[in-house]
């Protein structure tokens, strides 16, 4: 970077037009690209929406090219940053975003993206970020942020090689994402759509197939009781049927009388009973710990009858359509918030197929399993490279 000009970005950019969809032919559509639209963690539009004009968002003013980069304004810790292809090129952007514009001949828009998504601008608009409940930047804020631009050969050089990085990280990440649907799809293969038993499996009620222990309703603390001691497991630590993120479990102070009645054991299921409806039933199998740790008083826990079923089995079984209908039957709706009881759990249809069968479907499973801890790595080295070449670029 020695010798690098430093410029404010708004030097660097040009106007962006606006219009009022509103102030169109009403019976006209347009391509709408909200805040909702962008993945934070793909820094991707994936949800633009075709909008009619006669029921345009009042945010619905910015005109957008392809190559442009948006940043949204709001919450700038989340990094809402993506840029523009070529199949939106003329949509409309709301003024939730700042827009750049990269002027061609100054700053290539690939580096100018790349720049955004740094640590050090991220960090910039964070400290600059007013509003304590929804803190956001102002265009004018980001516009007056500066950027170290070398010549324009070397801003597409640096950009060209970050590319190359990037791709191979979203090339790992589908190859993931490919593992997470093939858990499915073995299912489907293995036992048919429960919604339909086209294999025709018997069926029991969730409560024939757990031990005498169960459904037993987590721990509730007050806050002043968090802090140290004992791992405590919340439903943003599990996903998909695993327990992922046991590192990051918040700490809470118990006496030996809590610790043994809410510890969790290995192969003990934990579902969610109190939540927002899309997030009702979400449930885990808890895998070895090593510590103690109990779980939160918004979900229960239960245990399986041994060889009657198999855990992992049941755990997937309960990540179909099929148990989600039976979730929205009996789930109690409130505002912003639904909720199921233990005799709603008890109550789940599940169908029961040989007990061979579904110890050969988990040993499947526990292959992908073991393919996705392989990917992962491999994913967390990716990530380490692509930080440490940004860092250089930068």
């Amino acid at each position: 970077m020695s010798g690098w000009k430093t410029f404010r970005i708004g030097d660097l950019v040009e106007p962006v037009k606006s219009w009022n969809p509103l102030r169109s032919d009403l019976d006209d559509t347009f391509q709408y690209v909200d805040l909702s639209a962008v993945d934070q963690s793909l820094k991707r539009i994936v949800g633009a929406r075709e909008v009619p004009c006669a029921e345009a968002p009042s945010r619905a003013k910015q005109l957008i090219k392809a190559n442009d980069v948006l940043v949204s304004t709001v919450r700038p810790n989340l990094n809402g940053v993506a840029q523009v292809e070529q199949e939106l090129d003329g949509s409309t952007a709301s003024t939730g975003f700042c827009v750049l514009r990269p002027r061609a001949s100054l700053l290539s828009s690939s580096y100018l993206f790349h720049w955004v998504k740094t640590e050090q601008f991220i960090a910039d608009m964070v400290r600059k970020a007013t509003g304590a409940s929804y803190p956001a930047v102002s265009d004018k804020t980001i516009l007056e942020s500066t950027i170290a631009a070398p010549p324009i050969a070397e801003q597409r050089r640096i950009a060209a090689i970050l590319d190359q990085a990037d791709a191979l990280r979203a090339k790992r990440r589908e190859a993931l994402a490919q593992l997470g649907s093939l858990t499915q799809s073995i299912f489907i293969e293995m036992f048919g759509d429960p919604v339909t038993n086209p294999k025709g499996w018997p069926i029991a009620s969730l409560h024939e197939l757990m031990d005498a222990s169960g459904p037993q309703n987590g721990l509730y603390k007050p806050s002043s009781d968090y802090g140290t001691g004992t791992p405590i497991l919340r439903i943003d630590a599990f996903y998909d049927g695993k327990v992922t993120k046991l590192d990051i479990l918040k700490r809470v102070r118990l006496s030996d009388t809590e610790l043994n009645l809410y510890g969790l054991r290995e192969d003990d299921i934990v579902i969610n009973r109190v939540n927002s409806i899309e997030y009702l039933g979400k449930s885990a199998l808890i895998p070895p710990l090593s510590e103690t740790t109990v779980f939160e008083s918004n979900m229960m826990r239960f245990t399986l009858r041994r060889g009657v079923v198999n855990p992992i089995y049941v755990v997937q079984f309960l990540q179909t359509k099929f148990i989600k209908n039976q979730i929205l039957s009996c789930s109690k709706n409130a505002v912003n918030q639904s909720s199921i009881n233990q005799q709603d759990v008890k109550g789940f249809q599940v169908h029961v197929p040989p007990l061979h069968l579904q110890q050969a479907f988990a040993t499947r499973i526990q292959s992908v399993e073991a393919l996705k801890v392989t990917q992962n790595a491999g994913l967390q080295e990716l990530d380490r490279l692509f930080a440490s070449l940004q860092h250089r670029a930068f």
